[in-house]
């Protein structure tokens, strides 16, 4: 469980980067707001199963952070070696919070702060003809409309391509489905009350056998 502190009268949720070259060193949330961070166990979770063991396998690679809250998933994927991530996050408080987070560890370079909706930073993620590697979605719970509505517009976007991995981070009994479009899941995995649900083109799925593989325990390599 992620710790709680006080700083000046005010009340944060502590989280810390997992591992890389900000390795230990805090991250901050403001409870009170809409903001859900994934958990330090669960974000732990998700870099082992993309890094399958090989600490430099996601060195150069290009994440998109939707949804972005504290900034802590696209936090933890530059301390591994990202060469960019795009945080894209509506709320004006968030947007503040992924600054400072950044300032505080002194990360000056590889990243772009996305003030906006998220339909509209795809558009304008097309018109710079950024690719991603990585789509990380994390929309508060309640937000069940917008999974559908996010990995709907992704499925059509030129800013994911064949190779590209989209992971959704939802609630056990909420299911955001298996496809849309040409995005198809090929893997779940469940931890506590949260499940990550993995997405890829249908055409850069190697063997049906890997469609829909679900499990709660042990790392495999996603791809």
């Amino acid at each position: 469980m992620d710790a709680v502190v006080y700083r000046g009268g005010q009340r944060y949720s502590a989280m810390r980067v997992i591992a890389g070259k900000y390795r230990s060193r805090p991250l901050r949330s403001l409870p009170g707001m809409d903001l859900r961070p994934t958990s330090d166990r669960l974000r732990e979770t998700l870099f082992n199963v993309l890094s399958s063991g090989n600490p430099s396998a996601l060195e150069g690679t290009v994440w998109l952070d939707l949804f972005a809250g504290t900034g802590a998933v696209g936090i933890e994927a530059l301390s591994r070696g990202a060469k960019q991530v795009y945080f894209v996050e509506s709320s004006s408080a968030a947007v503040d919070l992924i600054r400072r987070n950044l300032q505080s560890l002194g990360i000056a370079n590889g990243f772009r702060v996305l003030h906006e909706q998220v339909p509209g930073a795809f558009w304008r993620m097309g018109r710079e003809r950024v690719a991603a590697d990585v789509v990380f979605i994390d929309p508060p719970y309640r937000m069940q409309d917008a999974y559908r509505e996010t990995l709907l517009a992704l499925a059509h976007s030129p800013v994911i391509w064949a190779m590209s991995v989209v992971i959704a981070e939802h609630e056990k009994q909420f299911d955001p489905g298996e496809e849309f479009g040409p995005l198809r899941r090929f893997r779940k995995l469940a931890q506590g009350s949260a499940v990550l649900s993995f997405y890829r083109r249908g055409s850069a799925l190697e063997t049906p056998a890997s469609h829909n593989h679900d499990d709660s325990s042990g790392y495999k390599r996603f791809d």
